[in-house]
């Protein structure tokens, strides 16, 4: 597992316009009640950057026609079993042409006994503690963290992760002394970047409670993860 400082280029305001992205949030398992924040969230960003948002939570929109119109792809609080076989495909063949995806919290809980889907999120989700105040430190310079203070404090839950690949580079490590009932130690990736299979890949453990998404500095940790992903 990378931990160390990347660079990326910041793409232009311009290059980022007309983008069309789609943002999926099926559960067959726990159901977030932040899930509907976070769509309006994404659908805020679309405006000011200039994107076209398709929300759905149909996993028969998993075709290559369909993903082949999007720059990018969001998994937002997904849970369970939420893509058939052909859907699978759809998704391994975007990504081999080039296609970006995002995750977003539950995004790890997701698509178990599928281990490509495994690879491409860089984890899996194991277990939680309560929900509570605890400290982000940033150890991977990159578009979706140069905004975040050096350790970053804020309330969210805290995922344990299981099955991390060996893939993906770090970018925020949740500091374990500062709450309860962590279970990976010094090492414990928050959020994490990789090149994966032809695309690209970011993912944030953040965004459980409905607040986060009205929380500025959140919400520019997501667009600029979104946008890093984008082809």
């Amino acid at each position: 597992m990378a931990c160390s400082i990347i660079f990326a280029c910041k793409p232009s305001a311009k290059s980022q316009q007309g983008k069309s992205i789609l943002v999926f949030s099926a559960t067959k398992g726990f159901r977030h009640e932040s899930i509907e924040d976070g769509i309006a969230a994404i659908r805020k960003i679309a405006v000011a950057k200039n994107w076209t948002i398709v929300a759905t939570e149909d996993s028969a929109y998993f075709t290559p026609e369909n993903l082949q119109k999007f720059s990018g792809i969001v998994f937002l609080n997904t849970t369970g079993d939420v893509l058939g076989e052909p859907g699978q495909q759809a998704l391994v063949d975007y990504v081999h042409k080039g296609g970006g995806v995002a995750g977003i919290h539950a995004a790890t809980d997701c698509e178990y006994n599928w281990p490509w889907y495994n690879k491409l999120m860089g984890a899996y989700f194991e277990s939680h503690p309560a929900q509570q105040t605890a400290t982000l430190k940033v150890v991977g310079k990159h578009p979706s963290t140069v905004m975040l203070p050096a350790n970053w404090s804020r309330k969210d839950e805290w995922y344990n992760f299981k099955s991390v690949s060996p893939d993906i580079t770090v970018l925020l490590m949740l500091d374990e002394t500062t709450y309860k009932d962590g279970k990976m130690g010094a090492n414990h990736p928050s959020a994490w970047y990789q090149n994966f299979e032809g695309g690209k890949v970011f993912y944030t453990a953040l965004g459980h409670t409905r607040e986060s998404y009205t929380e500025p500095l959140f919400l520019d940790h997501i667009t600029a993860g979104i946008i890093s992903v984008l082809k």
